[in-house]
């Protein structure tokens, strides 16, 4: 084949220029363009990791944040409840007070009524010895045709009264 017989004739050229190709792309595209990648990617990798420091000091400043409100919402929680313990203590308090004025309304209107009770009971057997003993002189005169003194039926009559 006249190719493979030429091929030690063109050997050194084509050797040559593939150096001079070579060594062209190498400082075109190794010490022209690489660098300019390589600054590229350099710089994407810094505002990545400017990104991430940024992104981690927000989600602290969060954190932070969130344990802040946290407290103070337990805070204002334990205030809550402090107020509502004490709104129920004074509850009581009044309650307690409005029921012991009541109760003493109650005891004292039970006592008038005692003692209108005892007025009247000791009123009724008054009246009950005072019918009583004028039924017993009746009784006795129309039976036994004899007047009785009201003193003596009187006295008659408390005395059963007093047994019974």
């Amino acid at each position: 084949m006249p190719q493979i017989a030429q091929l030690a004739e063109t050997y050194s050229s084509q050797i040559f220029w593939l150096l001079v190709i070579f060594g062209f792309v190498f400082f075109v595209i190794g010490k022209g363009m690489v660098p300019k990648v390589m600054g590229t990617v350099d710089l994407r990798d810094k505002q990545i990791g400017a990104d991430l420091a940024a992104a981690e000091a927000a989600r602290d400043q969060a954190n932070a944040e969130e344990e802040a409100w946290r407290k103070r919402e337990n805070e204002n929680r334990t205030q809550a409840q402090a107020l509502v313990a004490q709104a129920k203590a004074d509850a009581a308090a009044a309650s307690e007070k409005k029921l012991s004025a009541a109760q003493n309304r109650i005891d004292k209107k039970l006592a008038d009524a005692e003692a209108k009770i005892a007025e009247a009971r000791t009123s009724a057997l008054a009246e009950l010895e005072g019918v009583a003993s004028e039924a017993a002189q009746t009784i006795v005169e129309k039976l036994a045709g004899v007047k009785v003194p009201a003193a003596s039926a009187d006295s008659a009559v408390k005395k059963v009264l007093s047994n019974g």
